[in-house]
């Protein structure tokens, strides 16, 4: 496993898709400063992954990369509201969504390899 977080695929890709989410939400409505503006900005995804990368055991980075799949989630769920209020282009929906499908396979991923039993030493 890496030394850092930084080195982590899943973590940059998460952090693509959190500035990506900050651009598009440029052009929503003033009105939605303080409501889905907020709640997309607030995925903390990377976050979460930079922070179970830090902790000391395999249970603990697993439990921060079931937080970082539920923020993805989530985030996955304003996109579409943002949809259905017609604040995102067809483009931009797509975008977010094949960025945002490929951190949910990466973190999927890592939560597998962690499900396996850790390797005696």
């Amino acid at each position: 496993m890496s030394s850092s977080h930084k080195d982590l695929i899943v973590w940059q890709r998460a952090m693509q898709l959190v500035v990506d989410v900050y651009r598009s939400t440029k052009s929503f409505p003033r009105e939605e400063t303080y409501g889905l503006i907020s709640q997309m900005r607030r995925a903390a995804i990377p976050s979460n992954i930079a922070e179970g990368k830090g902790r000391y055991s395999r249970k603990e980075l697993s439990q921060f990369l079931l937080n970082a799949r539920g923020s993805l989630l989530e985030l996955e769920t304003q996109i579409e509201i943002a949809r259905a209020l017609s604040y995102l282009a067809d483009r931009d929906v797509e975008a977010l969504t094949s960025r945002s499908s490929e951190v949910g396979r990466l973190l999927n991923g890592m939560l597998d390899y962690f499900r396996q039993p850790a390797p005696i030493h």
